[in-house]
């Protein structure tokens, strides 16, 4: 079963249990992940669900759409070479770990 790994601002992380095809966002609302906003629900509509991924992470998902681009330009954090809105972020079968490190911000 995949993992999603989230890093607070911090440094803090806790470590959560996902069902393959699920969403860094969709994962980070159910379990009370301080630090995602996710105002449009996953919709590809704001940026409050951007995420900054590890190398490994960021090397083993396809990258970002133009739309999820175009969305990545208006973030209120610094926006990074690892920055991705974890609403695009889907955890993949099998038993891997995405870490994603959330910003100071998403307003």
């Amino acid at each position: 079963m995949p993992q999603i790994r989230y890093v607070q601002p911090s440094g803090a992380a806790e470590i959560i249990d996902v069902p393959a095809g699920t969403s860094v966002m969709l994962a980070a609302i159910r379990n009370g992940v301080r630090g995602i906003e996710a105002e449009c629900g996953g919709c590809l509509d704001c940026a409050t669900c951007h995420v900054y991924l590890d190398e490994p992470t960021m090397a083993a998902l396809p990258p970002p759409s133009d739309q999820e681009e175009a969305l990545l330009a208006a973030v209120a954090a610094e926006r990074r070479p690892t920055s991705r809105l974890g609403c695009q972020v889907i955890a993949p079968a099998g038993d891997v770990t995405l870490t994603v490190h959330v910003p100071e911000r998403q307003l």
